[in-house]
């Protein structure tokens, strides 16, 4: 009798935790993981036009929600007053919007143009100054390729592209908000990639 009610306690707990699992993935506002060998990654590697930094984007609820994803900039340890791009959109006629959200930086031969793209909006390309002469540059993301779930209402940071101030670049954890602090005091150039969904 004992070895039946273990039993029958134990498949139970099993159901609760797969149906409050199954509960929460479900009701979750959006998902996103880095996608770095994404076809837009590969297309920028191949026509060498610069870098792009590439995400799994999806957002549920996409009829009641608005997405904002900027770029900061600081440079030599102060934030500049304005992101340098900025993308909102939302409201969409659709329930569920999923594909491809990121940051992209195009090389030219006298300048440099960033933007921002997600699955149903792009920016027009903004003029970024040329790396300086003798620093090391780099992107670390702040996310890995398992699905992060994001909330309402909370700023996430996706990822870091910076320059140094000499010959050599160190690496941070961007998850510690310390951290990210030191790099920004450290560093010549920061940009942070940063999403925000609201609801509407």
């Amino acid at each position: 009798m004992k070895k039946n009610y273990f039993f029958f306690s134990l498949i139970f707990i099993l159901s609760l935790i797969i149906i409050s699992g199954c509960t929460n993935s479900k009701d979750s506002i959006a998902t996103i993981s880095v996608n770095s060998d994404s076809e837009h990654t590969n297309t920028f590697k191949k026509l060498n036009l610069g870098e792009l930094y590439d995400f799994d984007f999806k957002l549920n609820n996409a009829d009641k929600t608005w997405v904002n994803v900027w770029i900061e900039s600081y440079k030599d340890g102060k934030q500049e007053p304005q992101p340098i791009d900025k993308l909102s959109y939302g409201l969409s006629p659709n329930k569920v919007e999923e594909g491809n959200l990121g940051f992209g930086i195009i090389n030219t031969n006298d300048t440099r143009l960033c933007f921002l793209y997600s699955p149903n909006a792009t920016t027009t390309p903004q003029k970024i100054d040329k790396i300086h002469s003798g620093v090391f540059s780099g992107w670390d993301y702040a996310i890995g390729e398992e699905k992060v779930e994001l909330k309402l209402g909370k700023t996430y940071l996706l990822g870091a592209y910076r320059e140094s101030n000499g010959n050599s670049i160190r690496t941070y954890n961007l998850q510690n908000e310390n951290e990210v602090k030191k790099m920004i005091s450290n560093d010549k150039v920061v940009f942070l990639l940063k999403i925000k969904i609201e609801e509407k």
